[in-house]
């Protein structure tokens, strides 16, 4: 078993991380900015460490800072948590070159799913259903790509390689604005990532976002754990999510699960990651990979019963998986609210002092969060302060049990989104399930 890990985040992420250890027994080190000496992990991590000031380019984006951490307090491993650093591919490598455990995949697996058309093409190779597209980057004849949107017909999305977390794309309805369109997103991908590549897909009209949750040993043996749907969710940023999705078959899961394993041993993938898709009358089409654990992670804990960090630490530590496929079931099932520091109708940030935080509780209420009366929510990072988990026998029960919750839920002195997703709990839309990805931001519009 590890010895000690760095928990190289912050907020509710690093919490869950530095619980995981604890229950393992693993020595814990809180890494922060110079605006985080006062969050929750930080104050019950074994050690503490410095890494700069507030700005993340100045800590948690710091890698020279964070491996020195692991350095002087004789860690072994470094959890990355998601966001930040969780997907550099330079990270995870400088980690394992100094001497130390990258918990997660490996860099050459991050660079691969990392890179939009190599990880298509990765997907294809094993059997996975893509959106049709340019099945490569697009290159510099205007008349090629032209062709090309014709022949998948209107709209057309043009899409980053290196993109992710909705940035670096563009919905092109007309030929008139195709061509401007390309070398536009060509110029913002290569101030947001370093490369300049894209390429093009058909756009969807009405897709659902599911995602398939796998864990795989590193050893060429992977698991999935079923399928969480996304859906609800403004500028491509996700807002609700549950699992089971709703109208997905037992036949279907099975399928495209099989697949995203089989795609996993391919690559020999290590950890935990999700294969996100479109899903339009009744297919998948594979969008991108992440190499990490999810925000969204609890609702799969809850419905198959397994802790998905304590999975990350025993296969970093290099065990084998515990568990086989047959192993795996979905019993009940489980929606989580994303509650963020911001306001619930323009969704301004809104840092600043909380004065009264009460968590909801009861069966089947779970809160993930590291905030706490007094603490001052630092504006210089994600507005997530709070994930709201509720589990039911059914999807019924699950909600009703969300609706308390957010009633219970106070946060006073700044604003938070909870509104929102309470108006949301009593939508007929949402009650009856399977909205697709462009639902809220039509409902925002009215």
């Amino acid at each position: 078993m590890l010895d000690k890990i760095v928990i190289a985040n912050r907020g509710e992420i690093a919490l869950r991380i530095l619980r995981a250890c604890r229950k393992l027994g693993i020595k814990t080190v809180a890494v922060h900015s110079t605006a985080d000496r006062d969050l929750m992990h930080v104050r019950l991590a074994d050690e503490s460490v410095c890494i700069g000031k507030p700005l993340a380019a100045e800590s948690y984006l710091n890698i020279p800072a964070i491996i020195s951490a692991a350095e002087i307090t004789d860690a072994v491993a470094i959890h990355p948590g998601y966001g930040f650093l969780a997907e550099n591919a330079d990270f995870a490598e400088r980690v394992e070159s100094s001497g130390f455990i990258f918990i997660g995949p490996s860099a050459e697996t991050i660079r691969l799913m990392g890179d939009k058309v190599s990880a298509i093409k990765a997907m294809k190779q094993a059997g996975v259903p893509t959106v049709p597209g340019s099945d490569g980057p697009l290159g510099d004849d205007p008349k090629e790509t032209i062709r090309l949107a014709r022949q998948l017909g209107y709209p057309v999305i043009i899409k980053a390689a290196g993109g992710g977390g909705g940035r670096g794309m563009r919905v092109v309805h007309t030929e008139a604005a195709l061509v401007n369109a390309v070398s536009v997103t060509r110029s913002e991908s290569l101030a947001a990532f370093n490369n300049a590549t894209v390429y093009m897909e058909k756009f969807l009209e009405h897709p659902r976002h599911i995602e398939v949750q796998v864990l795989g040993d590193g050893q060429g043996r992977a698991v999935y754990l079923g399928e969480r749907d996304c859906s609800i969710q403004r500028r491509h940023q996700k807002i609700i999510e549950e699992a089971p999705a709703v109208g997905i078959s037992e036949e279907q899961r099975c399928e495209i699960g099989e697949l995203c394993v089989k795609a996993c041993e391919n690559m020999k993938y290590r950890g935990a990651g999700t294969f996100e898709f479109l899903y339009e009358e009744g297919m998948f089409y594979f969008i991108e990979m992440n190499t990490r654990i999810q925000v969204e992670h609890p609702v799969t804990e809850w419905v198959t019963g397994m802790d998905l960090v304590e999975e990350q630490l025993l296969i970093a530590s290099g065990q084998s998986l515990r568990y086989k496929q047959e192993d795996i079931h979905i019993r009940g099932h489980a929606i989580e609210c994303r509650i963020n520091a911001e306001d619930p109708y323009t969704f301004v940030p809104c840092p600043g002092q909380i004065t009264l935080y009460h968590a909801p509780g009861g069966p089947g209420v779970r809160v993930d969060s590291h905030i706490y009366t007094g603490y001052n929510v630092p504006p210089y990072y994600d507005s997530l302060i709070a994930k709201i988990i509720t589990y039911g026998e059914d999807r019924a029960s699950a909600i009703a049990r969300m609706r308390q919750a957010l009633d219970e839920l106070v946060i006073e002195k700044i604003k938070t989104n909870a509104p929102l997703h309470q108006k949301l709990m009593r939508e007929d839309d949402v009650l009856k399930g399977g909205v697709d990805i462009h639902y809220l931001e039509k409902k925002l519009e009215i």
